[in-house]
């Protein structure tokens, strides 16, 4: 019995051994495969060469060409008001009417006190006409001469003033009438009929603006004036203009003003474009984007700005080798353009450079590209 029992162990032995190995061989197999991760999904794009723009972009606030604000010269009541909010005026249009009565009256008592004068003066000069032909039989003095000539002379100031009163009188009478000064828009109307005005009011009647033409101001870091000078040196330079809400294609005007000083706190030039704006899509106080090209840079190496990543280190992209791995490149990027970056050393035309899912690489890991 004892015999049989070690024949069966003797057997059982090696069975288990071989088993165990192979036990042991799976398991590693497996751990093995747990350990290589899958291929990150990534998107690519080429390095290329192109011409890209050279284009200056800034905010820019819309102001009118002209703005005049209205204002009585003289203090009145309103009496009749011939516009309305938001009209569209022309330059000499009637806008208010002030209280004319006084006016009138006193323009009538100085007309009326110019012809007393005027009476007065002709017959100071028929008098002195008489005294001179009476002088030369010697009837009379020459004293007596002198006397009339400095009447007839005393009259004709008096008149000179009374003219000077009269035309003064017509002036004022005039600015009970407040017309237009120039065409554009009208704003909302302060005062309506019945208020007391007065020329000293800090506050208009109203606000007239010129809506077309019509200005963007926008200022852009001075590295950029010689280049801005030159362009607009050359040929009127451009400049589009395009508000964050308006789904239409950008503006296009030109540049039409360079400030004469830079602005030594801001390190910015004031620039100031005008558009023609006949379908008034601009609009004073409005801020919008304003794009200049300044120049066409020919041959540039670009990627699309998304490919660039900000590490501790500076930018970097992932770059893509033939082995489908990950290579983590360190770039100097010149400038960036719209959706480009133009890269200044880093990269060579036609590399394949990660554009989304850098979040799951690291250097060598391998990646599947996928349709962007």
């Amino acid at each position: 019995m004892l015999g049989a029992w070690r024949v069966v162990t003797n057997l059982l032995i090696p069975w288990l051994l071989v088993v165990g190995i192979a036990g042991c061989g799976d398991s590693k197999s497996a751990a093995e495969k747990k350990a290589t991760p899958a291929p990150a999904p990534v998107t690519v794009a080429s390095v290329e060469r192109r011409t890209v723009p050279l284009t200056v972009t800034a905010i820019g606030n819309v102001l009118p060409i002209e703005s005049v604000a209205v204002r009585p010269r003289i203090d009145g009541q309103i009496v009749a008001v011939h516009v309305t909010d938001g009209q569209e005026v022309r330059k000499g249009q009637r806008l208010f009417d002030l209280d004319a009565r006084y006016l009138q009256a006193q323009l009538k008592q100085l007309e009326a006190q110019e012809a007393r004068d005027r009476a007065l003066l002709t017959h100071a000069r028929s008098l002195e006409a008489r005294y001179v032909e009476l002088q030369s039989r010697g009837f009379v003095s020459e004293e007596a001469l002198t006397q009339a000539r400095t009447s007839r002379e005393a009259a004709e100031a008096t008149v000179a003033g009374d003219r000077a009163a009269v035309e003064t009188a017509r002036v004022q009478l005039s600015y009970t009438r407040i017309d237009a000064p120039i065409n554009g828009r009208v704003g909302r109307i302060h005062l309506p009929v019945g208020n007391i005005v007065r020329a000293a009011d800090s506050e208009p009647l109203l606000v007239i603006n010129k809506l077309s033409p019509i200005y963007v101001s926008f200022a852009v870091p001075e590295r950029y004036l010689s280049q801005v000078k030159a362009a607009q040196g050359a040929k009127p330079l451009p400049v589009t203009v395009r508000h964050e809400n308006d789904p239409n294609d950008p503006v296009t005007g030109r540049l039409s003003f360079i400030d004469n000083a830079v602005d030594q706190q801001t390190g910015t030039i004031r620039l100031n474009a005008t558009f023609a704006n006949e379908d008034r899509r601009l609009w004073p106080g409005q801020f919008v984007t304003a794009t200049m090209v300044l120049a066409e840079q020919p041959n540039a190496l670009v990627v699309p700005s998304q490919a660039i990543q900000n590490g501790p280190n500076g930018p970097y992209v992932y770059v893509v080798k033939q082995d489908h791995s990950a290579d983590l490149r360190s770039v100097s990027i010149e400038r960036t353009e719209g959706t480009q970056a133009v890269i200044a050393k880093g990269l060579q035309p036609g590399e394949l450079v990660v554009t989304s899912g850098q979040l799951r690489l690291t250097p060598g890991a391998k990646v599947s590209l996928r349709q962007g």
